[in-house]
């Protein structure tokens, strides 16, 4: 088969690699359907998290079944499956608490930039539709499989309840996806911060009511104009640098929450100032095998269409240029076609 290998930053070739092969009874093996180059590999592509043997690339990814281990009984053969980018067994003690991306026997997917794919932990993992969806879906379905469920979980981390108010610091396809959530959730006033005006746009269409282009502690100031002095009463941080935690925490309500999905980068936080602010603070990876069934069904009945932050669609051979637009944001992300 052929697949997206990492070599060096800004180094990201389209290769032939070896075919997937069933190497647990809890394996599966699925033929790509679509995939995507994500914000978060971007890190190796700018040689912020470094790369010291090529390897591949891609954690997001929806298909059909090919082949099962023994022990798969959930899929079978022929089916359209979404998946996560964290397997799960979808058994253990923190996956029946709702934390399967925290799952005992949890792999990070790192191969789906590619014509096949491997699935670990398949039976608690994949999540098959009815019936094949049409090509439409394939892109809002691809976008649940991970910046549509991390956008969920910073909404549901952030406690966004009805009639509050949501802030989303970052405006990448994890951001655009927070906006949809929080209208989801009841939000009645959305801030989006972004200063790019085909991404405010989107926002906007997604639920944003207000818009505020400014960052750092201007944008702070802005978020606090807004809300009558005090603050959000949750604040969505996407994008995982030190300024943007500085910010979302900054923006924050005393009494209100930070759900931060930003995979943390040169990030610190202030004990003392987190004591007195009165700030609450959850993050990390999200357990999108919790949200799978509920999101790919308001995708499938046109409730939502994150799919819309796919905004370049590349022939997978292509997937050096996906990075190079997403790095240079010509592209929000690029979708990728086997």
């Amino acid at each position: 088969m052929r697949g997206a290998v990492i070599h060096a930053p800004g180094d990201v070739r389209f290769e032939t690699l070896a075919d997937p092969k069933i190497l647990q009874p809890t394996d599966a093996i699925i033929r790509t359907a679509v995939t995507c180059v994500c914000g978060s590999d971007l890190w190796p592509w700018r040689g912020l998290d470094a790369t010291d043997e090529a390897h591949p690339m891609g954690h997001e990814y929806v298909g059909f079944v090919e082949e099962v281990g023994s022990e798969v009984t959930a899929v079978r053969p022929g089916q359209f499956v979404v998946g996560s980018f964290a397997t799960s067994d979808n058994t253990c003690a923190n996956c029946r608490n709702g934390w399967q991306s925290n799952c005992l026997e949890r792999e990070f997917m790192s191969t789906c930039q590619a014509e096949y794919v491997r699935i670990p932990n398949a039976q608690g993992t994949l999540v098959a539709t009815e019936e094949v969806p049409d090509e439409e879906f394939w892109p809002g379905l691809l976008a649940v499989s991970d910046v549509m469920g991390t956008g969920w979980y910073a909404a549901d981390a952030a406690e966004v309840r009805p009639g509050s108010t949501a802030v989303v610091v970052g405006d990448g396809a994890v951001g655009l996806c927070a906006v949809i959530a929080a209208k989801e959730r009841g939000a009645e006033r959305i801030i989006a911060m972004s200063r790019h005006e085909p991404r405010q746009k989107l926002a906007r269409e997604f639920g944003a009511t207000h818009i505020v282009a400014e960052r750092g502690e201007e944008g702070v100031a802005r978020i606090r104009e807004l809300t009558d002095g005090i603050g959000a009463d949750s604040v969505l941080e996407c994008v995982g640098t030190a300024e943007s935690m500085r910010q979302a925490l900054h923006a924050t309500r005393p009494g209100g929450n930070v759900g931060f999905v930003g995979v943390p980068h040169g990030v610190s936080v202030d004990g003392q100032e987190l004591f007195f602010s009165h700030v609450g603070l959850r993050g990390g990876p999200a357990p999108v095998r919790r949200y799978l069934p509920d999101l790919i069904e308001r995708v499938l009945t046109r409730r939502i269409d994150p799919g819309r932050v796919f905004d370049l669609t590349l022939p997978l051979e292509q997937v050096a240029e996906g990075y190079r637009a997403m790095d240079e944001r010509r592209a929000i992300k690029a979708l990728l076609k086997p």
